[in-house]
Formats: C-alpha cells, sequence, structure tokens
C-alpha cells in the first residue's frame, strides 16, 4: 500500500496553483455547498420530527416503587 502522506502531499501541490487563480474574496460555497446544506437541514427536520413521534409515545408516570411505598407507610404518624 502506497504512503498516503506522500499521495495527499502530491495532490495538494497539484492543487494549490488552482487555488491561485481565485479572488478569496469572490470565493463563495456554489451550488455544492447549497445541496449540502440543504440535505443537512432536512435530515435534521426528519431526525426532529422522528424524536418527536417516539417523545409521543412515552409515559412518563412511574410505578410507585413497594421498597418505597412500604417506608414511607412505616414512617407516617398514626393518628
Amino acid at each position: 500500500m502506497p504512503d498516503m502522506s506522500a499521495s495527499v502531499s502530491l495532490a495538494v501541490t497539484h492543487l494549490v496553483p488552482l487555488a491561485k487563480e481565485f479572488d478569496e474574496n469572490k470565493v463563495t460555497p456554489g451550488v455544492l455547498g447549497f445541496i449540502v446544506f440543504a440535505v443537512m437541514a432536512l435530515a435534521v427536520w426528519g431526525l426532529m420530527k422522528s424524536m418527536s413521534k417516539h417523545m409521543r409515545k412515552v409515559d412518563f408516570k412511574e410505578a410507585p416503587d413497594a421498597d418505597v411505598q412500604q417506608k414511607a407507610d412505616s414512617t407516617a404518624p398514626r393518628g
């Protein structure tokens, strides 16, 4: 297997001249950046919708624990 760092450095040296052609003040994310952002936004929206649906199914009422109930009964003052 070839050395990955050598391959990366070779690729970077070929891409550096291409990066020098662009004005740093005019570079924008472009269409690809918008598509990636839109896909991530849709994924988050879908996950939030799914989580909301699952949270509605959760019943938060907890059954009283038998040991706690017994201790409460034994320590309660009797009148």
